[in-house]
């Protein structure tokens, strides 16, 4: 077995499906009987939206969303801010809410397509690495089992065996509060589609009470977000130390719910058909590194914070990404030695980033002067994440300077491409949907001498790992034939958006971040890119 995958939430399952789109063979094992239906982690962002339509599942995830339109904030029951959650023109999705079990039920169906399912009531319990693989232990419905791995990745929540096992740190803190979910439906005459946060202070100013509803799928559906009244609350109850998620044995009623809207709700408001509820914790935490050798921690085994702004399972997703294509690459013996080991340098300054933001907007709110709201969404949108430090970047020459994306921004999207065949003009994710590594050539003709420099060039790696596209700025036709395929930037938005002065080469990694910013596209600077990515 290539690799072994514990822990089947969102984040697990997208590290199965991108070992098993790349054809690696991978187990998935989780320790409970069935899938729960909790609502938990509701929040899709538009970065996580992207990666889904490039593993090609997106349009099952809209189907089953509904749209996050914006946020009414509420404080010490006067409206205080409406927030409308816009996007620019060129972000190709905007925010959305489904409730954590339709996004498994989404991603569990799509990784069924390639031959693999979730091995339930299965649980690792312990594994011991050398410089050749990983022998795990794991104990399920037929007993104890002992399996080989080449890699094994812990994405088994907030208390990792993996984690533990590799002795990481988990260095952080809790918060004192304890809170109720509820998934629940909300009679009252606020819009559906935006969230609703209703916070209350004591005549010191100290926050005392507060509500947050975010749309769910269905007439009025809400998971609403409360303090604990005095009789469901109890002490931590952390087997670890670590008090953080969702406790048991104190379901709060609707009664709790009703009493909560009674006091903050903006307007009248009824409170009905309790699916389920729940009693929580929070805690900030953060891994000291994100693997060892050949085992690594992947979301809340790696980072666990405050839910606000919908980061945590997003950065997850982002954390199994990441690795995933990296981690195929290295299976099949085409990796760098160096490759593997970027995923802690890429990953894990995200992550401390995260648990900050997210603990100082629990605590303070998030501050007005916070930026131009555009940037403050684009944030919360986990589009400005990127790596500019990490090793496998290729940093950019004096071209690459200005708004333009540079080496380890995510590659944003544009409009207008032109082809050959395409009677409509195409998107550039539409390019990058399902690729590995994009070539993307910006020149004025097919026959500038580095179109078909770099095309030959190209063909020397494995099948599939470089799809290389020449956008081509002169012209009102694309030509018959040329070394690469060929688009037009028929409104020049592609040479706008990427900041394109003079033939310019860009290399799009598969998580659809940018490696290398080559100007001019010289054959020898890819080939020096390449080579940190790819065995020699």
């Amino acid at each position: 077995m290539d690799v072994l995958v514990a822990g089947a939430g969102p984040v697990g399952l997208t590290a199965a499906i991108e070992l098993r789109r790349r054809g690696v063979g991978c187990r998935l094992v989780d320790r409970l009987p069935e899938r729960m239906p909790y609502a938990k982690a509701v929040g899709i962002q538009p970065r996580t939206l992207e990666l889904w339509d490039r593993m090609g599942l997106v349009r099952a995830v809209l189907d089953a969303a509904i749209p996050m339109r914006g946020q009414l904030v509420y404080v010490d029951g006067r409206e205080r801010a409406r927030v409308e959650m816009s996007l620019p023109g060129d972000v190709p999705y905007g925010f959305a809410a489904l409730p954590q079990n339709e996004t498994e039920r989404l991603l569990e169906e799509f990784l069924a397509r390639f031959g693999t399912r979730i091995e339930r009531n299965t649980e690792l319990v312990s594994f011991a690495q050398d410089p050749d693989g990983v022998t795990c232990r794991l104990v399920g419905p037929d007993g104890e089992e002992e399996v080989r791995a080449g890699f094994l990745v812990g994405c088994d929540g907030a208390h990792s065996t993996v984690r533990k096992g590799l002795g990481l740190g988990f260095e952080g803190g809790a918060f004192p509060e304890e809170y109720m979910l509820a998934d629940v439906v909300v009679d009252w005459d606020l819009p559906h589609a935006y969230g609703v946060r209703a916070l209350h202070h004591d005549a010191a100013g100290a926050l005392d009470d507060l509500l947050v509803c975010i749309p769910l799928p269905g007439p009025g559906r809400y998971r609403a977000s409360m303090l604990v009244p005095p009789e469901l609350s109890a002490p931590p109850a952390g087997e670890d130390g670590v008090a953080h998620g969702l406790e048991g044995g104190r379901a709060p009623g609707l009664s709790h719910v009703q009493a909560v809207l009674d006091r903050l709700a903006p307007r009248p408001a009824t409170a009905s058909g309790l699916r389920w509820s729940s009693v929580f914790r929070i805690s900030h935490r953060i891994v000291d590194r994100y693997g060892d050798g050949r085992v690594f921690v992947a979301g809340d085994a790696a980072h666990i914070h405050p839910p606000t702004g919908a980061q945590g399972m997003n950065t997850g997703i982002q954390d199994a990404w990441n690795l995933a294509w990296k981690l195929a690459l290295a299976v099949d013996g085409t990796a760098h030695p160096r490759l593997t080991a970027s995923y802690d340098a890429e990953r894990r300054p995200v992550g401390e980033e995260v648990v900050g933001r997210t603990v100082r907007h629990a605590n303070q709110g998030v501050p007005g002067d916070a930026g131009d709201l555009t940037t403050v969404l684009m944030r919360e949108a986990q589009l400005l994440v990127g790596y500019p430090d990490s090793p496998l970047v290729r940093p950019a020459g004096p071209d690459g300077a200005g708004p333009a994306p540079r080496p380890g921004d995510r590659a944003p999207d544009c409009d207008g491409l032109i082809g050959r065949i395409e009677n409509r003009p195409v998107r550039l994710h539409e390019l990058l949907r399902g690729s590995e590594h994009v070539l993307l050539l910006c020149a004025d003709g097919p026959q500038a001498p580095c179109v078909p420099e770099l095309a030959s060039l190209t063909g020397g790696l494995p099948a599939g790992r470089l799809t290389a596209y020449a956008v081509l700025t002169e012209g009102g036709t694309a030509p018959a034939w040329a070394p690469m395929p060929v688009y037009l930037d028929g409104r020049g938005e592609f040479r706008r958006v990427y900041g394109v002065r003079e033939p310019t080469a860009f290399v799009v990694r598969p998580d659809g971040h940018l490696g290398a910013r080559l100007c001019p596209p010289a054959a020898g600077e890819l080939s020096a890119y390449l080579s940190g990515v790819f065995a020699d």
